[in-house]
């Protein structure tokens, strides 16, 4: 599976703490394995972002993104609950 990752995720990837950091790539591991893995907590968005996906990195901090076909997904934005509403 190619991910592909868009600037604000970048942006807001690099503000994070290393340990969150950690947690986010061994998270991504796992995603890349399958999406869907109950350790992700993977669930559809509703209201204005139901075109998205997220997933969680731990208890506070959660990866949105998009399926793109079969094989590519792209990452939209990581953060805390706050993020839904600047997304």
């Amino acid at each position: 599976m190619e991910i592909l990752y868009s600037p604000e995720f970048k942006r807001r990837y690099q503000r994070l703490s290393p340990l969150v950091k950690k947690r986010a790539e061994a998270k991504e591991r796992v995603f890349r394995k399958d999406p869907f893995h109950p350790q992700l907590k993977t669930h559809k968005l509703r209201g204005r972002l139901d075109n998205f996906w997220a997933f969680s990195v731990d208890y506070q901090f959660r990866i949105v993104f998009a399926f793109f076909g079969e094989k590519e997904v792209r990452f939209y934005a990581i953060g805390d609950h706050s993020l839904y509403k600047k997304f």
